[in-house]
């Protein structure tokens, strides 16, 4: 897993938020905290779960598309054990071929701010993903809570990989 801090993509020529392009769902969200907090640009807002683990947002492009960066907002100090722990990232063109991208967990020392993921398609090969679904789920929480919460996510793409067919 290759870490970027998040306000440096910001500000890097030729990178684009694309996340606005998808169709977002999710597992299951407790009443007035769907999938749309995870877009609108509040940190004070989130997506909150209700129900077994693994949690996930899916999020559907109508085209193949690279996905260079994903970046989610988390809050411990706010959230605790609504935090997530252990992370999965998966991508393919269905849920049926969803394959693993990379897993990792998080610290609660360091899990309140933007946890940023460069994402690739083969492993060693440099390149992102190209699919029409990318997969967040959430394996676990902090202190074994059972729902959990996300505050913001952003997908960066480069322009040239932008590119679908």
């Amino acid at each position: 897993m290759s870490v970027i801090h998040f306000e440096d993509l910001l500000h890097v020529d030729g990178k684009e938020e694309v996340g606005r392009l998808a169709e977002w769902s999710v597992t299951s969200a407790k009443a007035g905290n769907g999938p749309d907090t995870l877009r609108d640009n509040n940190l004070n807002t989130f997506w909150q779960s209700e129900g077994p683990q693994p949690h996930c947002i899916n999020i559907q492009f109508e085209k193949k598309t690279a996905i260079e960066v994903l970046s989610f907002y988390t809050d411990y100090r706010q959230d605790e054990s609504y935090t997530p722990q252990a992370v999965s990232i998966r991508a393919g063109t269905s849920h049926h071929d969803l394959k693993e991208l990379v897993t990792f967990d998080l610290d609660p020392t360091t899990a309140t701010g933007w946890t940023t993921v460069r994402l690739e398609g083969e492993p060693g090969s440099g390149r992102p993903p190209r699919a029409f679904l990318l997969q967040l789920a959430i394996l676990t929480n902090q202190l074994s809570g059972r729902d959990t919460r996300i505050r913001q996510i952003k997908l960066f793409a480069t322009r040239r990989n932008f590119i679908q067919d």
